[in-house]
């Protein structure tokens, strides 16, 4: 399992594209990688015969064994031992002990991580296991991991499944045994001698993440899906255009005495479980209400400067710069400038010290097929309009084909959420931790305002501060939130700076 991030302690592996015995080549794609911010794919780091160890599903700790590569060695020539399986299938040495006994033991899966949950197992005990052989998942309080085994043998399961385990803790033991690996899987692979490449397609059927997501949204899965990608991969358009199927089920006729049924549809009830970013998220934010004192401010901006601003300015924008004139540039801008004045709103706390940033790295959340992500554009304080702009875009178009990496997931510093644009009128936005404010904007509504003794109709919108009162006071969050709409309600200041 490679490094995918500073963060992240263990991923989970979503899908397989190979299978045990397929030959794979260089570069090709073996697996799907998911962690609770992002969705990485595995590739082969050399060609040869695969041999999966870790499920899908499992919850694997950076470091640990996924797979093998057997026959990788000999370079070039990897299709020889392919041959040798088929032309002249040889006897395999049963396994043989050698007395070792190796110890596994909860790794090291990030600094401020001291525990992690057996969330399942993948073997049992008195399994053969191979090197890699992904044995069970672990689950911390940021991520799910998986445990590879570090050696051939027979597992001897120590911890159970739901034990709570200190990093170090004894997990499992393993029985070392030579010959084990060298089992031959590739005898029963269906391989050409010929060419020795594979008469099977194994891509044929398999979705991409994106694919996949929208597959298991709508209840289907490969096998309802023609892919058209390469090799007949299902792509994200490919899921998007399909329609699930259904198979008419024979009813058995209802005796005129049963008891009277419902009319006006299904009552059926169905459970799906939930995947490592939504639990993650759960998590997360649970641990907020409760280790925050989170308190929630409201105010109203009258959006009418701004909207004649774009009205005027839109075309000439999006003719220079290439993007669209957005309302969340201004935000953003007004935002890093009140943060400046109002520090304690763009700190945190840290154990019994308050960090000050002198950056305003603002986090914008977006909804993306996996759930709500959070990616950061980094020092929006130096940034002009356009290349807010043009940040905005590129990060949300990135998590909407789930493409974002770790970094760009992480380290922000304040937090601004648009839950106007699924019509909502009011919140109170949940702080995104470790950070101590999120600023929440609503949809646009004309509304009756007084204005000189005189009824205006006006776009008003709230806006609505969460903040951790525990770091900031009310007069920092009252204040930071009247400079936000001074700053909005005369566009001006935000080119001047006053």
């Amino acid at each position: 399992m490679p490094t995918v991030g500073e963060s992240i302690t263990e991923v989970t592996i979503a899908k397989w594209h190979k299978k045990t015995g397929d030959t794979v080549a260089l570069n090709d794609l073996l697996c799907e990688l998911e962690s609770d911010k992002a969705t990485f794919e595995l590739n082969a780091e050399a060609p040869g015969i695969l041999e999966v160890i870790a499920k899908e599903g499992d919850t694997i700790a950076i470091g640990t064994l996924i797979c093998k590569i057997e026959g990788s060695a000999t370079g070039n020539g990897a299709a020889k031992p392919v041959a040798a399986a088929v032309d002249a299938p040889k006897a395999v040495s049963a396994p043989s002990a050698t007395g070792k006994v190796l110890e596994m033991k909860v790794p090291t899966v990030g600094e401020s991580i001291t525990e992690v949950t057996l969330a399942n197992w993948l073997k049992k005990d008195g399994d053969i296991i191979k090197l890699n052989d992904v044995l069970c998942e672990l689950e911390s309080d940021k991520a799910t991991f998986e445990l590879n085994s570090e050696a051939s043998g027979v597992l001897r399961i120590v911890a159970k499944q739901g034990d709570v385990l200190p990093i170090g803790a004894l997990i499992c033991k393993i029985e070392v045994m030579d010959g084990v690996a060298s089992s031959a899987p590739a005898a029963s692979a269906p391989v050409a001698a010929s060419n020795g490449k594979s008469d099977v397609n194994y891509a044929a059927g398999h979705a991409s993440p994106a694919a996949a997501k929208i597959l298991a949204e709508k209840g289907m899965n490969g096998s309802d899906v023609k892919g058209s990608g390469v090799d007949g991969r299902i792509t994200k358009e490919d899921a998007v255009g399909a329609q699930k199927t259904e198979t008419p089920v024979a009813k058995p006729a209802t005796p005129a005495s049963s008891a009277p049924v419902f009319a006006g549809g299904s009552r059926e009830s169905t459970s799906q479980k939930m995947s490592p970013l939504r639990k993650t998220v759960a998590r997360r934010l649970v641990a907020v209400k409760n280790e925050t004192a989170m308190l929630t401010t409201f105010n109203e901006v009258d959006m009418k400067p701004i909207m004649d601003v774009r009205a005027k300015y839109k075309d000439t924008f999006k003719e220079k710069y290439g993007v669209g004139l957005g309302f969340m540039s201004f935000f953003t801008k007004a935002c890093t400038i009140a943060l400046k004045e109002f520090p304690a709103v763009n700190a945190q706390i840290n154990g019994d010290e308050i960090i000050y940033n002198s950056f305003c790295d603002v986090s914008i959340a977006v909804s993306a097929p996996k759930g709500l992500v959070v990616p950061v554009i980094r020092n929006a304080e130096l940034m002009s309009f356009d290349q807010i702009e043009k940040e905005v875009v590129r990060l949300a178009t990135k998590a909407r084909d789930n493409k974002l990496t770790v970094d760009e997931m992480t380290g922000g510093t304040f937090t601004i959420t648009n839950g106007g644009i699924f019509g909502s009128m009011l919140s109170t936005p949940i702080i995104n931790a470790p950070q101590s404010a999120i600023l929440g904007m609503h949809n646009i509504v004309e509304r009756p305002m007084a204005v000189n003794g005189q009824v205006v109709i006006k776009p008003i919108m709230y806006v609505a501060l969460s903040y951790d009162h525990r770091i900031i006071d009310g007069r920092e969050s009252v204040g930071f939130l009247v400079r936000v709409k001074q700053l909005l309600e005369d566009p001006t200041r935000l080119i001047l700076g006053v």
